[in-house]
């Protein structure tokens, strides 16, 4: 039989010990949490860029193509409806202005305003806009008054903008730093100039994924969870 003096002494150390492994167990579970989405996140990213960068074979501006990423990303909130869900696919196709293609576009290298830029030559997006934007840029399709010389990039109901706007509006431009497949190398034995890397016109397909993270604080703020992928 316990003394008197020591009843209630379980109970207390019990609750002291709930103090640490309650907030441990709850911060377990949301890092869980979002190290699953996180993982989701990533695969729909990879899923949605090798299916892209098939081009013709798969549109996604169609309704039922849509469906297949909603279906894809389902565990992370994603939705084929715009606007709606927990998760975003940013699909992109971005091209360097070359003489080539300025030439395709009717237009002097002078003339060519995209010279030796970075352009899109397509945009769609699938789900919820405002989970994330696009860590490369957009293209510009409205200008907020007053416009001034603002020239807005049209495209096309799948997405796709002109030769003209690749060619020469700056509102077309993709924030692409870092890499030039195109960039031009001196022969150190003949002098001539060489071109490395990809062939001129060649595009390349970016797919991006985010998608909300659990918000559990002071755990997780419940930031968003991102990822892409470039074919």
């Amino acid at each position: 039989m316990r003394p008197k003096s020591l009843q209630g002494v379980s109970t207390i150390e019990f609750a002291f010990i709930l103090l640490v492994l309650v907030p441990l167990f709850l911060g377990t579970v949301g890092l869980g949490l979002n190290m699953l989405i996180s993982l989701q996140t990533v695969q729909l990213a990879r899923d949605a860029g090798h299916m892209y960068a098939r081009g013709a074979d798969i549109d996604f501006s169609l309704p039922g193509n849509k469906t297949i990423l909603a279906g894809i990303g389902g565990g992370i909130g994603m939705s084929a409806t715009d606007g709606s869900g927990k998760a975003v696919v940013i699909l992109s196709t971005v091209t360097y202005v070359d003489d080539s293609l300025c030439g395709l576009a009717g237009k002097t290298i002078a003339a060519c305003t995209n010279h030796l830029k970075w352009v899109f030559t397509q945009r769609l997006t699938v789900g919820n806009t405002g989970v994330r934007t696009s860590n490369f840029g957009s293209p510009v399709v409205f200008c907020p008054p007053p416009v001034g010389s603002c020239v807005p990039v049209t495209l096309d109901s799948k997405g796709r903008a002109s030769l003209n706007d690749q060619a020469i509006n700056p509102n077309d431009r993709a924030t692409f730093t870092g890499i030039n497949p195109y960039s031009s190398v001196i022969d150190p034995v003949t002098g001539a100039t060489l071109v490395s890397g990809l062939p001129s016109g060649q595009v390349i397909y970016i797919s991006e994924a985010a998608a909300q993270g659990v918000r559990l604080p002071p755990f997780t703020s419940g930031a968003g969870l991102y990822s892409y992928t470039m074919f």
